[in-house]
Parts: structure tokens; C-alpha cells; sequence
């Protein structure tokens, strides 16, 4: 069993940055790549940013390249979303969720992703 649990959300205005940090606990992370996503009210869970296990790849939606960056620490079974240059178009309920094991290429469908954080509201006001 694993537990995912977010952390670093808010109220942020456009322009600003925050700094998202997902905890795992229990079995299995350091060798599950781990990706981020986020839902609006209405709306499907999208994609976000993905990492491998071993941190040497990253992917991420074109809607965040080049402000946000996924990173991890396995030393601490921790994996972070830094997020610069928030638009408002970015407030949502910000999740992480573990994903396949040992896994270097990029994964963007939830379906592949086994363990869900609760959540986090991250708010861009204009």
C-alpha cells in the first residue's frame, strides 16, 4: 500500500510561483516513475508533468513547458512540481499518483497511474 499526500498549494497571483511537493509513504516509489495532474470542476483529469524512477527523464503538456519543472528525491520518497509564471488558466486541484515501475519513457494517461494523492487547490488569481 502507498500513500500520497500533496502539499505547497494556494492562493497565488499571476506572474507568482509555488512550489507543490508530494510525500509517498509505505512500499514503492524510488523505482515508480511518478507523474503530476490536475482537474477543474466539470472537467477531466489532465496530464501535467511526468518523471521517471530514475529522474533522468521528464515530460510534460505543453501548456506548462518551460514554467513548471517536476523533480524528485528518492532519499526522501518525495517528488516536486515548481511552478513559475502562473496563469490563471493554472488553478485547479493539483494531484500526484505513482506510475508504472521502473518505467524511463513518458506516461500521460491516469489510467497507467496506480496510487492518487488527495489533492491540492492551487488558486491564480488575475
Amino acid at each position: 500500500q502507498v500513500q500520497l499526500v500533496e502539499s505547497g498549494g494556494g492562493l497565488v497571483q499571476a506572474g507568482g510561483s509555488l512550489r507543490l511537493s508530494c510525500a509517498a509513504s509505505g512500499r514503492g516509489f524510488s523505482r515508480n516513475a511518478m507523474g503530476w495532474f490536475r482537474q477543474t470542476p466539470g472537467k477531466e483529469r489532465e496530464f501535467v508533468a511526468f518523471i521517471s524512477w530514475s529522474g533522468d527523464n521528464t515530460y510534460y503538456a505543453d501548456s506548462v513547458k518551460g514554467r513548471f519543472t517536476i523533480s524528485r528525491d528518492n532519499a526522501k520518497n518525495t517528488v516536486f512540481l515548481q511552478m513559475n509564471s502562473l496563469k490563471p488558466e493554472d488553478t485547479a486541484v493539483y494531484y500526484c499518483a505513482r506510475g508504472p515501475l521502473l518505467r524511463d519513457g513518458a506516461v500521460a494517461a491516469t489510467q497507467e497511474y496506480d496510487y492518487w494523492g488527495q489533492g491540492t487547490q492551487v488558486t491564480v488569481s488575475s
